[in-house]
């Protein structure tokens, strides 16, 4: 099983730039969008016939929105979909800048087994403005939640994977400029940090202290990077001065089937048909 997270920065465009091409020569049998940043039907007319799409936008027009896709070829079914965070994680409702950050489907393999499915986009922050709190307050709800999906995972077996841009790095391994941004730009603070670290282990086997493990991390060891993502602005793409900010976050059992971590890069600045990168992982069921 061949699972895709990408951050296709507006998927109407990343269509248009070459997304489809990119596609037609992929081999994953999942993929877990985000910033699609266009309705259900527009989406699933682009993705055509072959593919089984589902998507929750946000209810902000033009922001957010995440999706599902599953190549109807591949064996692989979603069902049980799930959009939001549970209510419970929230005392008045769920505000509006947090539509179309969480998707949850149940995907159904062709020989039986089952496994949680994620695809989020977590806040981006800004320091100088409401947006930091809003991603503060996002992170202590997806704790809540990584803890239900944990939970089912000991309790009933039910393994979970979870894709998306986090939009956070964990060490100085995740960005080219650590100290020029190091507690100084939303996405490298200390307190955002500590959420991932909370949430992830970077054994396969995973360990007590964290329900859910870092399967790129796990697989390619404390090197630099990968990154999988680069500032559009200046020659951050060309010099390589990138974050990882893209992750598979998955339940220990099914960490341990994973057995290759790669980021696709465009070969060129103008190939890029988004300013993320694909993260694909491949598990051994």
């Amino acid at each position: 099983m061949k699972i895709t997270t990408i951050n296709v920065n507006g998927v109407r465009a990343a269509f248009r730039k070459g997304f489809l091409e990119w596609l037609e020569n992929d081999d994953s049998d999942l993929y877990c969008l985000q910033e699609v940043r266009a309705t259900p039907e527009d989406t699933i007319d682009l993705f055509g016939p072959t593919f089984d799409v589902r998507v929750w936008p946000c209810r902000i027009k033009g922001r957010a929105g995440v999706a599902l896709v599953s190549r109807l070829d591949s064996g692989f079914s979603l069902r049980e979909i799930r959009e939001g965070l549970p209510a419970g994680l929230y005392d008045s409702g769920e505000p509006d800048v947090d539509s179309g950050r969480w998707l949850e489907a149940r995907v159904e393999t062709s020989k039986g087994k089952s496994f949680t499915l994620v695809s989020t986009y977590l806040h981006s922050g800004d320091l100088k403005t409401p947006k930091q709190e809003q991603k503060l307050r996002y992170l202590e709800r997806v704790t809540k939640r990584l803890d239900q999906l944990s939970g089912s995972a000991a309790r009933d077996g039910l393994e979970a994977v979870v894709c998306g841009d986090f939009n956070i790095v964990r060490t100085e391994r995740d960005i080219k400029n650590w100290k020029p941004n190091h507690n100084k730009t939303s996405g490298v603070m200390d307190e955002e940090i500590a959420f991932l670290d909370g949430w992830m282990s970077d054994r396969l086997e995973g360990d007590p202290a964290h329900p859910l493990v870092d399967v790129t991390r796990a697989l390619l060891g404390p090197v630099q990077g990968p990154y999988t993502w680069w500032s559009q602005r200046g020659k951050a793409f060309d010099n390589d001065a990138g974050w990882r900010l893209d992750y598979q976050m998955v339940t220990p059992a099914l960490a341990e089937t994973a057995r290759e971590a790669s980021v696709w890069r465009a070969p060129s600045y103008d190939s890029r048909w988004s300013d993320h990168a694909p993260l694909s992982v491949i598990y051994s069921l």
